[in-house]
């Protein structure tokens, strides 16, 4: 027997909240990769790190709110808690090595690409392992072609979002581009829900396993704090909220210069300081003038 899926319990809100979260991970990602690769006296490996950490949350976070509104009426569902923990990692560690390639490699075709494809699919395997950790009086299957598109969706947007971390430097192209990808990401997932079909077992049978609310909100809890720390740092940070440009200027006019041994250890300064200077001499008196050496007349 067929089961009757609804994937929209609780109307529009979930949704709205999984793509505003997923909108929140994208724009957090893209200003931290920004700011590893934009300025040089930044800590590029902690700032990669952080941006794929908080991409992969968003997208997690995303994935299990809007899973949060899936349900199936004639059964009750529930969530392995360890492939539910994995799929997480699996979202970070692959959006990590699709960020670290092109944050090292630049954003040439052939990096582009393999990052895109490694890191699209990595988005999709979490997607996909989270649904294995559903558990429930029956057994899922998939419609082939739409789970093809939906990976085929998850490496364009992959591919789109990493094009823009390394691509995007003023802060509204950034807003812009996250909004984008939340878009994206929310109709990964969606595309993905719509390959899925549930057969039921019977009317008993065992259940096993938490409950979406018991499991799913205090572990979103985790990732959600995660991303709101992450904003504070980037709030915090004025060379992440700068426009386009000013990160270079505002270094050349402010450049910070260490005192007494510093400054003399750097050849620039050493040669402008030892440099001679021109002496203005009072032109009401007698003396050389500086451009050609002879007296002035009285």
């Amino acid at each position: 027997m067929q089961g009757t899926i609804d994937g929209f319990r609780y109307g529009a809100v979930t949704p709205v909240a999984a793509y505003l979260m997923a909108c929140l991970g994208g724009a957090l990602g893209l200003r931290c990769v920004v700011r590893s690769l934009h300025n040089e006296r930044s800590w590029k490996a902690g700032w990669l790190a952080l941006g794929a950490t908080s991409i992969g949350s968003g997208i997690w976070t995303m994935h299990f709110i809007a899973m949060l509104g899936f349900q199936v009426e004639e059964t009750r569902i529930g969530y392995d808690v360890g492939l539910t923990v994995l799929s997480l990692a699996v979202a970070i560690v692959m959006v990590a090595v699709g960020v670290f390639a092109v944050g090292y490699r630049g954003a040439t075709t052939g990096t582009l690409a393999a990052a895109g494809v490694i890191t699209g699919l990595g988005v999709a395997a979490m997607h996909y392992l989270g649904m294995s950790a559903l558990q429930l009086n029956g057994s899922i299957e998939y419609r082939t072609s739409t789970v093809v598109l939906s990976v085929a969706i998850a490496i364009v947007a992959a591919t789109a979002a990493l094009w823009a971390a390394v691509s995007i430097r003023g802060f509204l192209a950034s807003l812009g581009a996250s909004l984008v990808m939340g878009v994206a990401v929310s109709g990964m997932h969606y595309t993905a829900m719509a390959a899925v079909s549930v057969h039921l077992h019977g009317t008993g049978g065992a259940w096993t396993g938490d409950s979406a609310t018991s499991l799913l909100l205090p572990m979103l809890l985790g990732p959600v704090i995660f991303l709101l720390l992450a904003g504070v740092v980037v709030m915090f940070d004025p060379l992440l909220v700068m426009g386009e440009g000013n990160w270079d200027r505002s270094f050349a006019r402010h450049p910070v210069v260490p005192e007494t041994a510093d400054k003399r250890a750097d050849p620039a300064l050493t040669a402008r300081d030892s440099a001679p200077r021109a002496v203005v001499t009072n032109s009401g008196r007698d003396g050389p003038s500086p451009a050609s050496g002879r007296r002035r007349p009285r």
